[in-house]
């Protein structure tokens, strides 16, 4: 059975899809068969990004280690009964389809609330939620006072997620590994910073998520993203040298792949 990763947030900016290619290619390059859907359906930037490499690799001639991106199955709806979801089949398809010769099946989720979204999240063996390092960001998961110092009551996120534990739970299946990826968090020691270490650790603690290291704010992403390319291809296509913020760049990849703690993955770059 493949492991499923589901990346979600329902705030759109947060990175879900620069945190998806970097996972995935971290999982190619550790040798797994890693499968990939994206349920944007509208905007598509974790396929574009996909299309983006497949180009790349094509034009240049590079051979690197890559995945698959899937498109959903279309379902006929004149074949579902009523009350049937036509969605709730795409995505089961899908599913199906892919797990037995995938070790990984990796979700990317739009940036707001669907029938798909929902779905995905109560398939998750692990699900990866990126946050930007700010309580605005921070409101998706739970509401402060005015202080930012007390935790007045989840979001409809995080409802969701627990609804989505609940209907896993009734189903048998082990719970979901929840965790929130901290991004672009300030290298200064600043009181918003403070203060949203101290918020999200007391949030987790409460309804029950892991908190792991994210990315910094970098040029690199936003230039990787034209040609498909991640930080762990730079060498293949000729930087000899990598500048610091790189090299800091991909050790916080590192880091977060080894605060994941994916079943049968040992970090090996």
């Amino acid at each position: 059975m493949a492991h499923i990763i589901v990346v979600g947030n329902e705030k759109g900016g947060a990175g879900k899809s620069t945190v998806s290619m970097h996972v995935a290619t971290a999982l190619a390059r550790l040798d797994k068969k890693v499968s990939v859907l994206d349920l944007d359906l509208r905007q598509r930037t974790l396929g574009r990004y996909v299309e983006n490499r497949d180009e790349f690799l094509q034009k240049s001639g590079l051979d690197l280690p890559t995945f698959r991106l899937h498109a959903l199955p279309e379902i006929d709806p004149a074949k579902l009964t009523p009350g049937e979801n036509v969605y709730d089949h795409r995505l089961s398809a899908a599913i199906s389809g892919l797990e037995g010769d995938a070790d990984f099946i990796l979700i990317d989720c739009p940036g707001s609330h669907t029938r798909l979204s929902q779905v995905a999240h109560s398939l998750a063996d692990t699900l990866i939620t990126p946050l930007n390092d700010s309580f605005i960001d921070f409101d998706l998961l739970a509401r402060t006072d005015e202080s930012g110092e007390k935790i007045l009551g989840p979001s409809v996120y995080s409802e969701m997620v627990w609804n989505a534990r609940q209907l896993r739970a009734q189903a048998g299946l082990k719970p979901i590994d929840w965790v929130v990826i901290r991004n672009r968090i300030g290298t200064q020691r600043m009181v918003n910073k403070e203060k949203m270490e101290r918020a999200v650790k007391m949030l987790s603690n409460r309804i029950g998520f892991r908190v792991a290291p994210g990315f910094s704010e970098r040029v690199i992403f936003r230039e990787l993203f034209p040609r498909g390319l991640t930080l762990l291809d730079l060498k293949d296509i000729g930087v000899r040298q990598l500048n610091i913020s790189n090299i800091a760049a991909r050790q916080e990849l590192r880091d977060m792949m080894k605060a994941l703690k994916l079943p049968g993955v040992e970090i090996k770059f």
